[in-house]
């Protein structure tokens, strides 16, 4: 309906065609927030994961500590953090890898525990140590699952990153916000409608490139499937 409308002033190409430069710097810096999250959450929780696995006591309380945090509505927890590390890129990014741990700690670990047990024990059969046998055996073997995970954690924090233009950290957020202040004029239509489809383009686009990835990185399983 708003594409059919547009011909009627609900919608401003002039202003898109002058802003492609703005846009781009956004959809950038929309990009670079969600990859250093997401990083940083795969470090955190592959070590968590290491933790989870090798003490098995301490998978609860991990995954209910994780679980608390991504059940905080991310408007409270960057209210909660902007008193204490202002509005910066690091309240940001404290809020938006917060909730890729919960996603990435059970798809790890439910990954590894996937690994059949007799490709273990051949592995230690063949002298595999516990380090060379999960990082060169149970990790390869858990990526598809780990990479699921990765993709929800990097569609979800796509989304999030929007929010965090409230803290002036936003990518394409900025543009959904500024839009809503000018709401009831084109140039504000305009501007909500770029920020929304293309942090959407941004996730369906990244989405497929993880699958890409997936492909690549198992090509094992491909060979599994076909046969």
């Amino acid at each position: 309906m708003i594409f059919l409308q547009a011909s009627d002033g609900f919608f401003s190409w002039s202003w898109v065609a002058g802003h492609l430069d703005d846009i781009w710097d956004r959809t950038v810096e929309h990009l670079i927030l969600t990859g250093i999250a997401v990083f940083v959450g795969m470090l955190i929780s592959l070590v968590l994961s290491v933790i989870a696995l090798r003490f098995r006591r301490t998978y609860t309380p991990i995954t209910w500590f994780t679980g608390f945090l991504y059940t905080i509505p991310s408007l409270a927890l960057f209210a909660f953090l902007v008193p204490i590390t202002g509005l910066s890129i690091l309240t940001a990014e404290i809020g938006l890898v917060s909730y890729t741990l919960l996603i990435l700690i059970r798809n790890t670990v439910a990954g590894i525990d996937a690994v059949p047990a007799a490709t273990v024990e051949s592995a230690r059969g063949m002298g595999y140590t516990d380090r060379g046998l999960f990082f060169s055996v149970e990790l390869p073997l858990a990526l598809p699952v780990i990479i699921a995970g990765i993709r929800i954690a990097a569609v979800t924090t796509i989304g999030l990153v929007t929010v965090t233009a409230l803290i002036g950290q936003g990518g394409l957020g900025f543009f959904i916000l500024r839009g809503l202040s000018l709401f009831y004029s084109p140039i504000g239509t305009t501007q909500i409608i770029v920020g929304t489809v293309v942090s959407v383009a941004l996730a369906v686009a990244v989405d497929l490139s993880l699958v890409g990835i997936q492909r690549i990185a198992t090509p094992w399983s491909r060979r599994r499937v076909a046969l």
